[in-house]
């Protein structure tokens, strides 16, 4: 039985992974912790290569990344060369930017754009996944604009990456949609929801909040995801120990690096 491997998402840990030095202590405490793998999202400028020796000096993967849509766009060549050197198959797109989001027309346009831009992609070897937020879960016409993106993409080149939080907060149930696309994901974010003391929705350790993570993992299994990113944009404490919190709960509930 494949279990997802858990994997530390950078966005979680973004102020502290600006510079080299920055990265290379980051790492350092990533490692620490129990993570063998991470995805690359929100750090500062460096070289490709310089990214590589930092992760590979302590023992980590990189397991999927998030680039600017722009960035595929307008300079392929240079995102397809990056994930060579990173080793790493799923470029990620963390949002739709945007001018596609006013409507169904604009959810097509994107669903098609990035389906050639993701088979070029698969032509060196890479899959191209996007991740959600909970704007997708407007409805357009009757549609929730996620189902456009999965009805009018390509599943050979378009694939997802489901975010646990932002499905709950879009009004939909995660389970469910980890089911809806399948074979579809590769790369999942395991992030929690929980209630404030003000009553407002608040992101949350994995385990801490209110998310039913046993159908989650158990969906995950099933669908044979390989990496579940642990990803926390706003922490109410430091975020490595947020990210430490989601790991020792992860490891009660089955999972491991």
């Amino acid at each position: 039985m494949q279990k997802p491997k858990i994997a530390a998402q950078l966005y979680t840990i973004r102020d502290f992974t600006k510079t080299p030095d920055d990265l290379d202590r980051s790492m350092k405490r990533i490692k620490e912790i129990g993570y063998k793998a991470v995805q690359v999202s929100g750090i500062g400028p460096m070289e490709h290569q310089q990214v590589k020796d930092i992760m590979d000096s302590h023992g980590l993967t990189i397991c999927a990344t998030h680039v600017s849509f722009a960035s595929m766009q307008e300079n392929l060549d240079d995102v397809i060369k990056q994930h060579k050197i990173w080793d790493c198959k799923y470029v990620g797109v963390g949002s739709m930017p945007g001018e596609y989001q006013s409507g169904k027309e604009g959810y097509q346009a994107f669903a098609k754009e990035a389906s050639e831009i993701g088979r070029r992609l698969a032509d060196n070897g890479l899959q191209f996944i996007y991740h959600n937020h909970h704007f997708e879960f407007m409805k357009f016409d009757g549609i929730l604009g996620m189902d456009i993106l999965l009805n009018e993409s390509d599943p050979e080149t378009f694939g997802f990456e489901i975010d646990t939080y932002w499905v709950q907060a879009g009004g939909a149930n995660p389970v469910d949609w980890i089911n809806k696309v399948g074979d579809r994901m590769q790369v999942i974010h395991y992030k929690d929801m929980a209630i404030s003391k003000d009553v407002n929705q608040i992101m949350a350790e994995v385990g801490e909040g209110n998310l039913n993570w046993p159908d989650i993992i158990d969906a995950s299994i099933k669908n044979k995801i390989e990496w579940a990113a642990v990803e926390q944009d706003i922490c109410q404490r430091d975020p490595f120990e947020s990210l430490e919190i989601s790991f020792r709960n992860l490891q009660r509930f089955g999972l491991d690096a």
